[in-house]
């Protein structure tokens, strides 16, 4: 049987488009929904069958419902250290789920948008991610699809304290909101506390490209709430839609233009340089080419160049990165290989444009 995965590597997902609202900044929107099943312990107390019982029956659920049937399932304990990390990479699972012990499942939709997560920290964690703003849009569809869900499961609930979750912070409704963005222009103007002391303001948590306890890599930053509990789900996602990516993303436009106005030539020598390593250089890190891919990408959106579309870009952020660098050369590389590799790879794609 082929390897789902060895297709999956080829294309970028559905929060990769570069579409959507103020797409230009915004890269992605994430919900996630934390859920537990009733009668079964929390996975911190559950012994290695019971983890088993749990991602039968849950999968079981997926399959049964007619929303989900043409969800991809993978068997996540199954899976190379290599597979599991491309999953990581596409943000399908977290770190957390592919370094995890004992019985994991994955379910998701092929366009990845939607994607279930079983055995992770909750017995469920499902997720919705789409392209640019579009907080209401994921919210609607990861309703429908957690009550596609239940129709076949309990869920462990409790009047007073609403969804019960293994991490306090997510007791209530369950529901984690993020939302990626690109902010290059607040780094280079050193403007970066002005996103930290909104996130503050609003008790939200910011992080990097591949969430809790990662670095920002080439100017991507999460921003996310931390509580879940006595605030309804209406509630958190108005502040994303209304207060808080507004006013960030009117942060980065003022430093954007600040750039433009006062140091154009800098900003150009920026983006030039950048261009340039990627077409010349014959080794070159992950975190250097997120870098510079990061500067090609404001580039592009505040028209100082054109020299590749936007679909490329986004496509060269994944492809990029360790494993799937790997799965397209189809073997294992060591640290050097991959960096020749990659220089390499983003050469041949930058040339075809």
């Amino acid at each position: 049987m082929s390897n789902p995965l060895d297709l999956v590597v080829r294309q970028a997902g559905e929060w990769l488009r570069g579409t959507g609202p103020l797409h230009e900044i915004v890269i992605s929107t994430r919900v996630r929904l934390a859920r537990n099943l009733r009668g079964f312990a929390f996975l911190s107390r559950a012994e290695a069958e019971t983890r088993r019982d749990i991602a039968d029956t849950v999968s079981a659920a997926v399959r049964r419902a007619p929303l989900l049937r043409d969800f991809v399932h993978i068997d996540v304990e199954q899976l190379d250290e290599l597979d599991r990390a491309l999953l990581v990479e596409r943000h399908l699972i977290s770190r957390q789920h592919a370094e995890g012990v004992g019985a994991r499942r994955l379910a998701f939709d092929p366009t990845e948008a939607a994607a279930i997560m079983i055995n992770e920290e909750d017995h469920l964690r499902i997720q919705v991610m789409r392209s640019g703003l579009q907080v209401e849009e994921a919210w609607r569809q990861i309703d429908a699809i957690d009550d596609a869900v239940e129709e076949h499961l309990d869920y462990e609930f409790h009047p007073q304290f609403g969804y019960l979750t293994a991490c306090p912070t997510n007791v209530g409704t369950g529901i984690r909101v993020s939302v990626m963005l690109h902010l290059p222009a607040l780094r280079l103007t050193n403007e970066l506390e002005k996103v930290g002391q909104a996130a503050r303001d609003l008790k939200l948590a910011v992080r990097g490209l591949h969430g809790e306890g990662t670095e920002a890599l080439g100017d991507f930053f999460q921003v996310s709430n931390q509580i879940t509990l006595g605030r309804s789900e209406v509630e958190i996602i108005d502040d994303f839609r209304t207060r808080v990516i507004p006013r960030i993303v009117e942060y980065e436009l003022a430093a954007r233009d600040a750039l433009l106005r006062t140091r154009p030539h800098a900003l150009d020598d920026k983006i030039w340089r950048a261009v340039g390593a990627l077409r010349s250089a014959r080794l070159m890190s992950s975190n250097e080419a997120m870098q510079y891919l990061s500067h090609v990408r404001m580039g592009l959106h505040t028209g100082r160049l054109s020299v590749v579309d936007l679909q490329t870009l986004n496509e060269l952020f994944l492809q990029i990165q360790p494993a799937h660098l790997q799965k397209l050369h189809g073997e294992r590389l060591s640290g050097e290989q991959r960096s020749i590799e990659r220089a390499a790879f983003i050469r041949t794609r930058l040339s075809s444009n």
